[in-house]
C-alpha cells in the first residue's frame, strides 16, 4: 500500500513540476491575444458570443445532415439487392424514401427553404 501512495505521489509531483516548468517558459504573451484567438469564418472572435445566429443556416445544415445520413443508409441497401428479397427490398426504400420526401415536402411548404422572406 505504501508502494502504491509513494508512486502516486511521485507521479504527480512530477506532473505538477512539469506543468509549472511549462507554464514558466511558454512564450506566451498578452500580444500574441489576436494571433491565438479562433478564427470562425464570418464572425468576430472579440466580440460578444451572444450574437444573433441565422437560422435558415442552421435548417441547411441539419438538412445537409439529413441528406448524408441518407445516402450512408442508402449505400449498404444497394450492395443488399442481390443476396434479399426483392420484394422486401423495395418496399423497405420505398417507405424510406417517402418519408424523406415528405419531410422535404413539409419544410418547403413551411418555407424553412427560404432564404429571404
Amino acid at each position: 500500500m505504501l508502494k502504491i501512495m509513494l508512486t502516486i505521489s511521485f507521479a504527480a509531483m512530477i506532473s505538477l513540476s512539469l506543468m509549472m516548468l511549462c507554464t514558466i517558459i511558454s512564450k506566451k504573451t498578452i500580444l500574441d491575444r489576436e494571433k491565438m484567438s479562433p478564427f470562425e469564418c464570418g464572425f468576430d472572435p472579440k466580440s460578444k458570443a451572444r450574437m444573433p445566429f441565422s437560422l435558415q443556416f442552421f435548417l441547411i445544415a441539419v438538412l445537409f445532415l439529413i441528406f448524408d445520413i441518407e445516402i450512408a443508409i442508402i449505400l449498404p441497401m444497394i450492395i443488399t439487392l442481390k443476396t434479399s428479397n426483392i420484394m422486401y427490398w423495395s418496399s423497405t426504400m420505398t417507405m424510406f424514401i417517402m418519408v424523406l420526401i415528405m419531410g422535404l415536402y413539409y419544410e418547403w411548404k413551411n418555407g424553412m427553404l427560404e432564404w429571404a422572406k
